[in-house]
């Protein structure tokens, strides 16, 4: 933004209309302002960003490392630069992959005549984002750029807006907003939604309809079945481990022959030695082996156990086995949409993945058995386009997880 092109390969030229948008985003910028500020600020405008698209933060602050963004931009200086990343193929994809070179490796070139902002101004710009950089790193605060790489949590990166389809991100403690009216201003969802309430609206969706009678029948037809799995499994490792330890004691016979035969040689001392501890630790793991871990599906009262675990889904995502219910619970939405509805200043919210076929699956079930009755939950459930995985082969997954929750039995 700022230079056009003249005849001639690669020649530039100044568009005077454009550089003065620049020169205003690296005054306002200097001032104080935020990038997202100014974005928001140009797009309500109507001012006309890179190639026609709508300005967002990102589209200003860019990449300092990789001199990306309209604020890092160097020919705005009157310097050319380039050789800024190395590119490297992905052995295992095929893709070519960007590396930041370090900027004493990068190629500069003076173009004075192209130069729309003083130095003055320029080294104002980086030493505000250096100020910025240095706060964002601060090991006494929480470190925010690591954070990003992670959901922090149960539904981060999940949540849409049904506006604009953008994105629905924490903008103030503990309340997610449209992230395209926060960076861009060009949404005019301004409706936001405390962390809390959603998910506890879509955990009470999720239990509502898990604990209906029937489907606690699947649960329990689902852990018979991975009961019967593991029993056939344990069959044929038992089975091998009988083969494996009748081969060892022939080998073992055979020395003990060969010896007594008086054909002893110093490494058969060595070989009956590994044979016997082989042949002891078959020996134990046999009979450590054992069903041992299978008895809380084979507790008489199996289906109450069920219901207490689901019923304390929400104290477990907080408890010291989070991590493994909420990645069991993310892997099966694929997004949740949020429809404001302004008027009666609340969301009418929509799930898709396979939690919705499950969800979706169940209220069929509970209107069947209760006919004329009303779907109790508090979502508006649309199944996704995921395939739908079978009740019993959900209910197993899920038996797996619920075992191990320090939920009492």
């Amino acid at each position: 933004m700022g230079a056009g092109h003249e005849e001639g390969a690669g020649a530039r030229e100044i568009i005077e209309e454009e550089a003065n948008i620049v020169r205003r985003i690296f005054r306002e910028f200097t001032a104080g302002d935020s990038p997202e500020t100014i974005a928001k600020r140009l797009n309500k405008e109507g001012v006309a960003g890179p190639g026609g698209r709508p300005w967002s933060n990102t589209t200003l602050r860019g990449q300092p490392d990789r001199g990306t963004g309209l604020l890092n931009n160097a020919i705005y200086k009157g310097e050319l630069q380039w050789n800024k990343c190395s590119y490297v193929k992905d052995p295992r994809t095929g893709k070519r992959i960007a590396r930041p070179n370090p900027p004493n490796k990068w190629e500069r070139k003076q173009v004075e005549p192209l130069r729309i902002i003083d130095d003055a101004l320029w080294e104002s710009a980086k030493a505000r984002q250096t100020t910025i950089s240095s706060k964002l790193n601060d090991s006494s605060k929480t470190n925010r750029l690591n954070e990003a790489h992670r959901p922090r949590f149960l539904l981060s990166g999940l949540l849409q807006c049904g506006c604009c389809g953008g994105g629905y991100t924490i903008i103030a403690q503990d309340r997610y907003g449209c992230a395209t009216r926060k960076q861009k201003g060009t949404c005019d969802n301004g409706m936001t939604i405390s962390r809390q309430e959603i998910e506890a609206r879509v955990l009470t969706g999720l239990k509502e309809r898990l604990l209906e009678p029937s489907l606690v029948a699947e649960f329990v037809k689902g852990i018979q079945e991975e009961l019967e799995e593991q029993r056939r499994s344990q069959r044929a490792e038992e089975a091998q481990r009988t083969r494996k330890l009748g081969e060892v004691e022939r080998k073992i016979a055979g020395l003990m022959r060969a010896i007594e035969d008086g054909l002893y040689e110093p490494s058969m001392k060595e070989r009956l030695q590994t044979l016997q501890a082989e042949k002891a630790n078959l020996a134990t793991k046999s009979q450590n082996d054992s069903i041992e871990d299978l008895k809380i599906l084979t507790h008489p009262n199996i289906s109450e156990i069920y219901r207490r675990k689901v019923e304390a889904l929400e104290s477990v995502l907080t408890g010291p086995d989070a991590s493994q219910a909420t990645d069991l619970i993310r892997s099966m939405i694929e997004r949740i949409v949020l429809h404001p509805e302004v008027l009666r200043k609340a969301f009418k919210i929509e799930l898709f993945g396979e939690l919705a076929n499950i969800l979706s699956a169940c209220e069929g079930a509970q209107k069947q058995n209760a006919p004329g009755s009303k779907a109790s939950g508090r979502l508006s459930v649309v199944a996704g386009t995921r395939n739908q995985i079978g009740f019993c082969r959900w209910f197993s997954r899920l038996a797996k997880k619920l075992r191990a929750l320090s939920v009492p039995s």
